[in-house]
This record gives structure tokens, sequence and C-alpha cells, in this order.
């Protein structure tokens, strides 16, 4: 993946390490990033924080917004600016490797997640030995036809996924920088977080937080959205597709078979079939459901694969800036 670094501000690395980075992937996330980052700031973790933003290629001012923050922030921030909008994942993929932290928490924009649970999240990862903690919600306040598809994808991916079974594999969680660095080796276009965590540990526990009303505008996820997400988990870290389209295959045969014997026997008894038309039934019945499938399914495939060796970009970072808050006087911190 190509940089583009702006020198306007110096990009070096903090000369003491963070406790913790908290990456925010922005999209649309105007009239709530600056709320987030101030009650970030807000919070005293042990060793410290650092915030990573990475704008997604966000059509609102989202862009404004955060070099403003690079100027007002009262904590140490990194903003990145994606040149095109390359997806969630995507931009969670940037800031992780952008984030210099010993825990790395990723959270949405939105504030439906609560800042006041991120010391929670990080205590628990940190104390309690864990390389990854998911959080999960008691109650969801996203739109029923979402907490749907949420259900559906972790349904997914607990047939899919080498995870604990009924693990909520929530957006909002905490991993160790081993894993963040074995996790962002990953490089090609189509990455799917969870599924790379799943591939490194399983040291990975869940506690239960708030999940606040979402304060403005609708949800960025879409219909569209949820099915991508979808086939990159289905796609991108399992083989079942293929093999459930083998036994797809075979229970359309077995009932193409079975009405092929039904075709032939009116043919036979009957007689009142026009000509050729069992022959044609028999054809149909026994190839065309089997083939569109099979090939549906090799078509992602190869076209994934197509995609990755041809070098499609899992993001294009148009420019790094960071400020200078508390880089080169520390304020103390709790242990």
């Amino acid at each position: 993946m190509n940089d583009t670094v702006s020198q306007a501000t110096p990009i070096q690395p903090p000369a003491v390490r963070p406790g913790l980075s908290i990456v925010v992937p922005v999209y649309r996330g105007a009239t709530t990033i600056g709320r987030l980052v101030d009650a970030l700031s807000d919070l005293d973790p042990a060793r410290g924080l650092e915030v990573v933003l990475v704008n997604d290629g966000s059509p609102d001012h989202s862009a404004a917004v955060c070099r403003d923050l690079l100027a007002s922030s009262r904590v140490p921030l990194v903003y990145i600016e994606h040149a095109r909008n390359f997806g969630e994942h995507n931009a969670v993929m940037t800031g992780l490797r952008h984030a210099s932290g010993e825990f790395v928490i990723t959270m949405d924009d939105d504030l439906q997640n609560p800042p006041e649970e991120v010391v929670k999240l990080y205590d628990h990862a940190r104390l309690g030995g864990w390389d990854v903690v998911y959080t999960r919600y008691a109650v969801k306040h996203h739109a029923s036809w979402r907490n749907l598809g949420s259900r559906f994808a972790n349904a997914i991916a607990d047939r899919l996924l080498d995870k604990p079974r009924g693990l909520y594999l929530s957006s909002f969680r905490c991993m160790s920088a081993m894993v963040v660095g074995a996790v962002t080796r990953y490089s090609g276009p189509y990455p799917y977080v969870d599924g790379l965590i799943m591939q490194v540990t399983q040291r990975i526990d869940s506690i239960e937080v708030r999940h606040l009303p979402r304060l403005q505008g609708g949800s960025n996820y879409t219909l569209r959205r949820l099915v991508r997400l979808w086939l990159n988990l289905a796609t991108s870290f399992s083989l079942a597709p293929l093999r459930l389209a083998v036994f797809a295959g075979l229970g359309l045969s077995v009932a193409g078979g079975i009405g092929a014997v039904a075709t032939i026997s009116e043919a036979l008894f009957v007689h009142q079939t026009p000509s050729g038309w069992a022959s044609t039934m028999v054809v149909l019945l026994l190839v065309s459901g089997v083939q569109s499938m099979i090939l549906g399914v090799l078509g992602e495939y190869v076209g994934r694969t197509f995609l990755s060796a041809n070098g499609k970009p899992q993001g294009t970072v148009r420019s790094i800036q960071r400020n200078t808050v508390g880089h080169t006087e520390k304020k103390p911190h709790r242990l």
C-alpha cells in the first residue's frame, strides 16, 4: 500500500509508546467526531493514550473537522486521510498500521459506543492477559433490519470461522500489539478484521458494555454494505462455500434425477407429452440449477483472486498528520 505523506506536520511516532491507541474510522462523522475526541481526551488510562482518526473518503466536511482537531486536541492525535472510500475494515487496517499503543481499541465515530467504557475494556484486556476482548450489548440501539443482519453475520461466522461459538463480533474491540502486528501483515484488498484475528489467537474474551442510541443521522451501513461484508466473511477465510456448492450440486442432482424419472414415466405411460419435451426437461432439470450455483461461487473466488493478483489496493493514504500534544511533555498517568 503506497502512502503519500503530508509534510505539513511531523509524522514520527512518539518517543514514548502509549499504553492505548484508539482507532476510529471516520465516515460522515463531521457532527460527532469532535465530541468523541473531546470525551476520549477526558480519559486517563494507564500509560496514556493516543487517538488515530482515519478519514475513509467521507463526503461531508469530516476532513476539515479532523484537521481542526489536530490543533485543539488535548491528547496525541494522528489524522490519516484515504484517497477515496475503501470501506470500514480497510480503514481500520490503515489505522492499526499507524497505531503505536501496547493495546489498540477500535470504535465507531457515531458515539453509540460510550467513550467512558474505553478504560473498562482496556483494563479488562491488559489485566486479564487477553489478546483480544470484544464487547457485547444487553440492548442494541440499531435499526431492526441491521440487528437482524448482525445476527445473520454472526451465525455465518460461527460456522465459517474458528471462533468461540456465540462470541459477538463487535467493532468495539481491544487488541494487543502482538495481534495488531500479525493482523496488519495481511495486504489483500478484502480484509475482514475479525477473520484475521481468529487466525492469530484464541485467547479471546468479551465483556458487556452499554450501547447508546444514535445522536444524529442514520447508519452508514446499507444492505449493500452488509452483503459485501458477508461475502468478505464467507469467501476470504473459508472454503465452506465451495464445499456447500458441492453438496448443493449433489442435492439438486438428486432432485433433478427424481424429476427426470417422473418426466420419462410420463412420456412412457401417459403418452400426452409433445415430442422432444421429455428429453429437454431432463437436461434442464439435471444441469441448469447445479451449474448456475457452482459457477456463481467459483466466480466469486476467481474474481477476488484476480483482483488480489493484480494489486487492487487495500487502501491508499493521501496524507498523514500528527500533532505534538503529549509527545514532548507527558502528563503523569495512573499505573
